[in-house]
């Protein structure tokens, strides 16, 4: 029934999306905040978005009705942490775009036009239920890594959700390696960067009557000639760029996230720290390998974080108290936290995230361990990343308002036997074939007839 269903929304995929309205009927339906799933549940969409979702949902009448019986109906997975679409093939310098080694600039960098939505990790990731994704660059020459952004996989070429969503540096052992080979020096780049943004910041407007200063909204764009021709002088010592220094104002005034990687427990007091001096930071700590540790301090502080799920040997030395347990003790403390594929083959695998989550449930029937509850697991990939990044009212959930990334599945989504049968981002189905899925369909039939030419001779 589902695939007929399908089959009539595919041949109206071109239709105007304000025009469509979907009912999917029957499935079992994980909204993905946290709640356990509801049986016999319906997901109403109109106009791309999420109408209602859950038990007792009425049909609108005229509304495509997708009948998902026997299928589980759950929100996209969002990626935590991710590279998608800034590489292809890593020995190919000219298809990898995740880091810039030569530029003279660091914090201005934004890999918004970088982005590749006909990657083939993207479509990968899509076929198998991912709908949106955090990407960041990675850090070349300074803790300063650039600008990342939120995207969405759909097969078109528009990826890019939100540009210049947040700003990315490196505190932990990377981050002392690019500073010059300590962590004190990389504290004291950042500090001194921070600075420096907020004295060009300062200097962006001209001084009113009454010689005070009036500090502006900074723009949406960072490289705004507000900031970049202003005519004041900045002081002799800077270390930054002005472009550098003008990418790192709206980070200062806490209208562009600080996306922070650290792994030591030592080192996520020292960023916890970080909001005494400069205490307007929207601040995102990545990774925390130790983060259960010194997870009161974090619940204390209530800064996000986005880590590993199964970091659980002392791979470096800034991990040497990994654990499987870090996700949901830090989490029984009341950490905010949900999971990214930090360093996981980032640029390929986002779609891990929901075997990691499956994981996570499986943990707690572990003697001695902490895991998570399904309905906490599920929302650690979908509600859990657009909440720290401040989406949740966009994305990550079927509450009502929500983005329609909408995914069918053939059974329970943290299952790794279970795979999509629809996926849908903003109410519009997406294709399902991969490079990987053309294969396998063209060489499953190996009669002569089906072989290439060249293998016919």
């Amino acid at each position: 029934m589902i695939r007929s269903a399908l089959a009539v929304l595919l041949l109206t995929a071109t239709a105007p999306v304000a025009a469509q309205t979907i009912a999917i009927t029957g499935g079992t339906v994980a909204l993905g905040d946290g709640s356990e799933p509801i049986q016999g549940g319906t997901v109403v969409i109109r106009d791309g978005r999420v109408v209602a979702a859950g038990a007792a949902v009425a049909v609108p009448g005229g509304a495509q009705v997708v009948d998902a019986t026997g299928k589980w109906v759950t929100p996209g997975m969002v990626a935590g942490f991710s590279r998608l679409g800034l590489v292809d093939v890593d020995a190919v310098d000219a298809t990898v775009d995740v880091s810039a080694d030569s530029s003279p600039f660091s914090a201005a960098l934004d890999i918004a036009p970088a982005v590749n939505p006909r990657s083939v990790a993207v479509e990968v990731n899509r076929a198998d239920g991912v709908t949106r994704a955090i990407v960041a660059p990675a850090a070349s020459k300074s803790i300063f890594a650039g600008q990342g952004a939120l995207i969405d996989t759909g097969a078109d070429l528009d990826a890019v959700t939100r540009p210049r969503l947040f700003q990315f540096i490196e505190l932990g052992e990377e981050g002392a390696q690019q500073a010059g080979g300590s962590r004190t020096s990389a504290h004291v780049l950042l500090r001194s960067a921070l600075r420096e943004a907020r004295e060009l910041g300062r200097f962006a407007q001209p001084i009113r009557g009454g010689g005070e200063r009036q500090v502006p909204a900074v723009p949406e764009n960072p490289n705004d000639p507000k900031l970049l021709t202003s005519d004041a002088r900045r002081s002799d010592d800077v270390l930054l760029t002005r472009f550098d220094a003008a990418a790192l104002v709206p980070v200062l005034r806490g209208q562009q996230i600080l996306l922070v990687h650290a792994n030591r427990a030592a080192d996520l007091i020292q960023v916890i720290a970080l909001k005494r001096e400069f205490p307007t930071l929207r601040l995102v700590i990545v990774g925390a390998n130790e983060g259960w540790t010194v997870a009161e301090r974090l619940a204390a502080s209530g800064i996000p974080v986005i880590a590993s799920a199964l970091q659980d040997l002392p791979s470096e030395f800034e991990s040497l108290a990994s654990t499987q347990s870090n996700i949901g003790r830090m989490r029984a403390a009341g950490v905010r936290v949900s999971i990214g594929t930090v360093n996981d083959d980032d640029p390929r695998m986002a779609f891990r995230g929901r075997y990691y989550a499956g994981n996570l449930v499986g943990l707690q029937r572990v003697a001695g361990a902490t895991g998570l509850t399904w309905g906490q697991a599920l929302a650690a990939v979908t509600s859990g990343p657009a909440e720290a990044f401040g989406l949740a009212g966009d994305i990550g959930s079927l509450l009502p308002g929500r983005r329609a990334d909408v995914v069918i599945w053939t059974g329970d989504p943290l299952e790794n036997s279970s795979a999509p049968e629809m996926v849908m981002i903003d109410g519009v189905q997406q294709p399902l074939a991969t490079r990987q899925t053309k294969l396998r369909d063209r060489y499953r039939d190996l009669s002569r007839r089906e072989l290439p030419e060249a293998y016919r001779r």
